[in-house]
């Protein structure tokens, strides 16, 4: 573990850290006026290895040849000119620092964004060291400048990455629905509509990175997705974008605790390590892996009841069960993976000069208009 200090005067910024994955959703902007929470667990931080934020480069002002350099094989509305290896916290794990409201910068709607650089100073010499995010449809945030801040060592408070079996007995999956709120409001809204529950944010920026991954594995060939939420999740989408025919591929989850997948699967969904990042891999590693968050992927492999339902009749002495909690509904509307994280991810990935997984690219926003996204 690790504290950060300001690169200025050597001022305490942080409380201890452990580093872990950069969560798939870091940077989405999810609905219109939504309330989203805090991006990271307190007590842990990532980094993004990509630069973000201001200044900005219009993709006119970029060659391809340097854009290929920084992994991006497609063209794009912009990309950053900062700093890459921004770090990412809870803003609560944050010590020693002060919001400066004067930098809140242009763009932003209900709470500040960032867009114009840091809005957080060292509190002992005013260096801008991090740049604070409240905004609504954003992930709550703090992400520290990295030619701001240093990082040092905790002595004693080594963190060791739990395993995969370790992983399966915490057993911390995602819930695929969730309430939103709206800004300034105790009332939860749905995405694009007034019903109360949503699917969750996490899901869809999951998906939308996961699907990005199995269009290139599918070599443009209709690719099947086992039925259930995997279905929900996926097929609607794989169905709109990929021509139909008899050669279709084969996708499946597989991962700790799964049996092998058949011989017919080619195209394996599997689960990220939640702190190291790494993506699991089997014995015998099928031609295409498709990572997922961990949660969504334990959610998708494990089934389970979404919420316990009031039963009739008496219960063994001993266990306690609450009829007044209502069971929770699900959303009303088809799943839809985020259009955005989709992009950003089909753009990184080289398999994206294929001429027909380039004009699925600039077709998304058709696609979006007509509501599969």
């Amino acid at each position: 573990m690790f504290v950060f200090v300001c690169a200025g005067c050597g001022a305490r910024l942080t409380i201890p850290l452990s580093q872990v994955m950069l969560p798939v959703h870091a940077h989405q902007r999810y609905g219109n006026g939504v309330q989203l929470p805090v991006l990271m667990e307190s007590g842990t931080c990532a980094v993004d290895p990509e630069p973000w934020g201001p200044p900005w480069r219009r993709w006119e002002e970029i060659h391809p040849d340097e854009a290929a350099a920084r992994g991006v094989h497609a063209p794009v509305h912009a990309l950053s000119d900062g700093s890459p290896g921004a770090i990412v916290i809870a803003p609560g794990d944050a010590i020693g620092t002060l919001l400066t409201p004067e930098n809140r910068g242009g763009g932003y709607c209900c709470g500040v964004d960032g867009a114009d650089g840091p809005n957080v100073t060292c509190m002992e010499c005013a260096l801008p060291v991090a740049s604070r995010i409240d905004d609504c449809s954003l992930w709550q945030a703090m992400w520290l400048e990295p030619n701001a801040v240093r990082r040092l060592p905790v002595a004693g408070a080594d963190a060791v990455p739990l395993s995969w079996p370790e992983l399966m007995a915490e057993g911390k999956a995602t819930p695929p629905f969730e309430p939103i709120a709206a800004w300034g409001s105790r009332t939860a809204v749905g995405h694009w509509s007034n019903y109360s529950w949503s699917w969750s944010p996490q899901w869809e920026a999951a998906a939308g990175h996961a699907l990005a991954h199995l269009l290139a594995a599918s070599g443009g060939h209709p690719v099947i997705v086992p039925d259930g939420l995997v279905g929900q999740v996926f097929q609607r989408a794989l169905d709109a974008l990929l021509p139909t025919g008899p050669q279709a591929r084969r996708a499946g989850l597989a991962g700790p605790g799964l049996p092998a997948p058949g011989p017919d699967v080619s195209i394996l969904l599997v689960p990220s390590h939640p702190q190291t990042g790494r993506t699991w891999t089997s014995a015998d590693p099928a031609p295409h892996l498709v990572p997922l968050p961990f949660g969504v992927w334990l959610r998708l492999a494990f089934p389970g009841p979404d919420l316990s339902v009031p039963a009739p009749g008496a219960l063994p002495v001993g266990v306690l069960r609450d009829d007044f909690d209502p069971p929770a509904p699900h959303p009303r509307h088809l799943f839809r993976a985020d259009p955005a994280v989709l992009r950003h991810t089909l753009v990184r990935l080289p398999t994206v000069r294929s001429p027909w997984l380039r004009e699925i690219l600039e077709n998304l926003t058709d696609h979006v208009r007509s509501g599969l996204f």
